[in-house]
């Protein structure tokens, strides 16, 4: 057994959410001033003299475009954010503002200047008094307040320190696990993913069971980030029977990408025994009161009859013209809170979520189409993680579709297909050849006689393997006889 995780409560990362909000032009007016009075009431709870000056100063703070304060004194900002700010905002061209007060950062300073002055004291009466563990207990206290008020340069650099100076693996995974949620709260991938690299390095030289399962909620978390959803679901899907990092984010979060990974990269195989029947995410998705509940608390997950529920009918699952229930509209700012208390996640409607994953596999594509809008608009645009890649996600789950139609068929009318999609013809005809175009489905349109036909060109495997044999070969002959003429002309030299 390993000891408990340490350096594992700052920074806030909900903040970071409601900074994304604010500068979010799709939600909503009330969400970006509930934003607004949230993250000034961690400002102040928190005493984040920093992370203020960083968003609201009216000369350096990424917010205020127009230079808003409420100081007589303090200058015009002119226009254009800092190029640091890609990491937080949500988009460039949206008025954001937080009202900065001189007084205010005078204050909340004041108050980080005399806890650092405490925290100063009793690092010196330990070098004093004590030993190399309350010296090592002193620093990291320091460097836990830094992550708490937002100085990033700080923080990191007191990190590093304790990391030099302290001698056991699980500390020092804990060290870097903190510095990449720095790296995840300011959106600094570069940061993140040199130390997911280094996590996985002290991991593999001995990391015990409940760290090793921690940084697979990390990576997957910074895969996300950087589109890779492939190598991401993996570790995602495997982190939600073993989920304890929330720190990090919620278990509804995790769910959320989740499900959203394993949709748009898993085959289908996979995708059914892993997301489809998954017993987390079903506990989640289908359930309601008190077994989501326990869903979201860990009650539920695997077990040993986990894999005896199978499929439900397509007509008992999923019905364009099925009644839905009424359910409150989901709220992602509200994901990143309430770790220790589940029931502050029940404000969440993952039905979008749940049609999108059964339409998907028993292929009744009008509903998948419905139910992908509803994601891009109640997930993936409120998300800082999700909001990145969400044209990108939105048209390879359409490539999906169209390829998981097209690969049953030779041959498929155009206005047929239209119909099964709910789209017109020309949208469709349009969506196809781009990726058609691309290479990415292997079939022709042909509307010159009658409404329209696609024709699959369905990739000969043998041929294919064929193909790459000789094309592997020519490349190694190429190699042999360049090695062949050096080799004489070694020869002759020698001679």
């Amino acid at each position: 057994m390993g000891s408990d995780p340490q350096y594992a409560k700052w920074p806030a990362l909900p903040l970071a959410q409601h900074v994304f909000t604010i500068t979010n032009p799709y939600a909503t007016g009330p969400a970006r001033q509930a934003a607004v009075k949230s993250l000034q009431d961690g400002i102040n709870e928190h005493k984040m003299a920093p992370l203020y000056k960083y968003l609201a100063h009216p000369t350096e703070g990424i917010l205020n475009t127009t230079g808003e304060t409420t100081s007589a004194s303090a200058p015009k900002k002119p226009a254009g954010r800092k190029p640091s700010a890609a990491g937080m905002v949500a988009s460039k061209g949206v008025s954001a503002t937080l009202p900065w007060d001189e007084d205010v950062y005078n204050r909340l300073k004041a108050e980080n200047d005399k806890e650092l002055e405490g925290f100063q004291k009793e690092e010196d009466e330990a070098v004093e008094q004590a030993g190399e563990t309350e010296i090592m207990a002193a620093k990291g206290k320091r460097a836990d307040f830094f992550a708490k008020i937002g100085d990033k340069d700080k923080a990191i650099a007191t990190y590093e320190d304790v990391f030099e100076k302290t001698g056991i693996l699980g500390t020092k995974i804990d060290l870097v696990l903190a510095i990449i949620r720095m790296g995840l709260f300011y959106g600094d991938k570069a940061l993140v993913r040199k130390h997911v690299a280094r996590a996985k390095t002290l991991v593999d030289s001995g990391g015990d069971w409940d760290r090793r399962n921690r940084l697979k909620a990390y990576e997957g978390l910074h895969l996300l980030t950087v589109r890779s959803y492939n190598l991401a679901a993996p570790l995602l899907l495997d982190s939600l029977s073993t989920f304890t990092s929330y720190e990090l984010c919620t278990y509804s979060n995790l769910v959320v990408y989740s499900v959203l990974a394993g949709s748009v990269s898993l085959k289908r195989v996979d995708f059914k025994s892993k997301v489809v029947d998954a017993p987390e995410i079903k506990a989640i998705l289908g359930a309601d009161g008190e077994d989501k509940l326990l869903a979201l608390s860990g009650a539920i997950s695997a077990g040993p009859g986990a894999e005896d529920a199978e499929m439900r009918d397509v007509k008992d699952t999923v019905s364009p013209t099925a009644p839905t229930k009424a359910t409150t509209a989901v709220n992602l700012t509200t994901l990143g809170t309430g770790t220790d208390h589940p029931e502050a996640e029940m404000a969440v409607d993952f039905s979008p979520l749940a049609q999108l994953v059964n339409s998907l596999y028993t292929g009744n594509y009008k509903l998948f189409f419905q139910a992908l809008a509803l994601v891009e608009e109640q997930f993936l645009t409120q998300d800082r993680y999700l909001h990145e890649h969400k044209g990108w996600f939105i048209r390879e789950m359409r490539l999906r579709a169209y390829q998981q139609l097209l690969q049953s068929y030779r041959v498929v009318g155009l206005e047929s297909m239209a119909n099964d999609f709910g789209v017109t013809v020309d949208f469709l005809d349009r969506d196809l050849a781009k990726f058609i175009a691309g290479g990415r489905i292997p079939c022709t349109i042909d509307r010159v006689t009658g409404k329209g036909v696609i024709e699959t060109n369905r990739p000969d495997d043998k041929n294919k393997q064929y193909q790459d044999v000789v094309k592997q070969g020519d490349q190694l002959i190429t190699k042999l006889q360049k090695y062949g003429q050096a080799v004489r002309l070694r020869g002759s030299e020698r001679a």
